[in-house]
């Protein structure tokens, strides 16, 4: 497994992560995504939204960011979205407290202190409150990971909302906030949508959209931010089915991941023990990063605490009348909650690759490769004339503008073509087209996947319909 600092040279050499305002020192947990950035970002969220949204019972909405802040009342957010914070005296450091703990487990278990580590996870799991938290801390000796002082505050909350104001007037009254999750602008719309799109239960509203964390640590590249985007989708139903929704949509996310070139044995299922207050099931598929595992999707079982809460505050009704069976009930949520960025973060973990390979003259070299699943990849294909002179380029440069109407492509004519191949095979491009003398007597190319770097030749006016069908496949 390659290291963190590996995926995050390479991001910033090729252009797919910056770090934001870098020319300034950067802002913590902030990041740009750059020309190969948001052209995968962008593959990622149309195979999820045609994942599903091309379906009869899932349909979609763009729901502003900032919202009426009694929504965040009602969702409880005002009052327990917060993080357990802790500072130690000595270095001035600020930590999530269970972090703190976690990533003293992780030590403990790479010491090869296993039971040491399971006494310390027994406690977190039962931990219900901050001082829970601080005495773990104490009665454990764990050390600032700094300073590797001891000496620590008490425990507090700090909520994870971003404030800001409407109107020229910074008063109490017009304060609004910046959405830490996309799914209430969902449930909010519930009525709006079933009723404009003639929906009944069950169905979904499905939604990609950012979302801000004022998070007390970040960490991990982009594991943890505090400005990402989400991919989320609500389900409707009736009470009772949950379990049956639930582990049906488990599954179908889960081989989503899978289709779209995610190892199955980087794949694993964690069930939560501990529920959050709306939940009856819940479940986080995870990633196996340098790091060890980390969630990148969460799968939950809402009950219908989120529509009884809006119904609460706002007086509006959100049940829904089932006129066949005569019922009338406040449905229940089954959410699908994956994160773009963490996504994002995940496939380009997943598909990079080192290995060794013959070069100019039968040495052997490295070459750095992304394995992108086709459909993902940033560039779909490179058009190269093998020379610059003899007609390979004019000749070359009408193939890539042919292409260009179709499909994310480059055109390439500096270095050996070898080194060009390279540079390819680090922005995960599938095919590469090489324009040569040959094809100047027969119109033939030489297509060189990416993958099994094999060569084939066909004429150029098959090329189109080539790529379209090895990306289908």
């Amino acid at each position: 497994m390659y290291s963190l600092e590996t995926i995050i040279s390479l991001a910033k050499r090729r252009g797919f992560v910056f770090q934001s305002s870098e020319i300034y020192g950067g802002l913590n947990g902030c990041w740009d995504f750059g020309p190969l950035g948001v052209e995968l970002l962008r593959n990622i969220k149309e195979q999820w939204w045609q994942e599903m949204t091309y379906r009869d019972e899932i349909v979609g909405v763009d729901a502003a960011i900032l919202m009426h802040p009694r929504t965040w009342e009602a969702s409880g957010h005002l009052a327990q979205f917060t993080d357990p914070m802790i500072d130690n005296k000595t270095s001035k450091q600020r930590y999530r407290a269970d972090n703190l703990i976690e990533d003293f487990i992780d030590r403990l278990e790479k010491k090869k202190k296993s039971e040491e580590a399971k006494k310390i996870r027994e406690q977190l799991e039962s931990v219900e409150n901050n001082e829970d938290y601080y005495r773990i801390i104490i009665e454990n000796e764990i050390p600032d990971p700094v300073s590797a002082s001891k000496d620590w505050t008490e425990v507090r909350n700090f909520n994870l909302m971003f404030k800001t104001f409407i109107g020229p007037v910074e008063a109490a009254s017009n304060t609004v906030y910046l959405r830490p999750e996309s799914a209430q602008g969902m449930f909010v719309n519930f009525k709006n949508v079933m009723e404009s799109a003639r929906q009944k239960i069950p169905f979904g509203i499905a939604q990609i959209g950012k979302a801000f964390r004022n998070e007390i640590n970040t960490k991990n590249f982009l594991f943890r931010t505090r400005e990402f985007e989400q991919m989320e989708m609500q389900f409707f139903i009736k009470p009772g089915t949950e379990k049956e929704w639930f582990d049906y949509w488990l599954n179908e996310r889960v081989n989503w991941y899978i289709k779209l070139g995610i190892s199955k044995e980087k794949i694993k299922i964690k069930e939560h023990q501990k529920l959050a207050h709306y939940a009856n099931f819940a479940s986080d598929i995870e990633f196996e990063f340098s790091f060890g595992f980390g969630e990148i999707e969460g799968i939950h079982s809402r009950t219908d605490f989120d529509l009884k809460s809006h119904q609460e505050f706002s007086g509006k009704k959100m049940e829904f009348v089932d006129t066949v069976n005569n019922e009338r009930y406040i449905p229940y949520v089954v959410e699908s909650s994956g994160g773009v960025t963490r996504s994002f973060m995940a496939f380009l973990c997943n598909a990079y690759s080192e290995e060794e390979v013959e070069g100019e003259n039968a040495k052997l070299e490295k070459r750095t490769v992304l394995r992108f699943h086709k459909k993902l990849a940033p560039i779909t294909a490179a058009v190269f004339p093998l020379v610059n002179k003899d007609g390979m380029p004019e000749l070359a440069h009408k193939i890539y503008k042919d292409l260009q109407k179709a499909i994310p492509v480059q055109y390439d004519t500096s270095g050996a073509v070898g080194r060009r191949y390279r540079r390819q095979d680090e922005a995960g491009t599938p095919y590469c087209i090489t324009i040569d003398g040959q094809t100047l007597q027969d119109d033939s190319v030489t297509i060189r996947d990416r993958d099994s770097m094999a060569q084939i030749r066909i004429n150029s006016s098959q090329i189109a319909d080539y790529i379209a069908k090895e990306l289908n496949s």
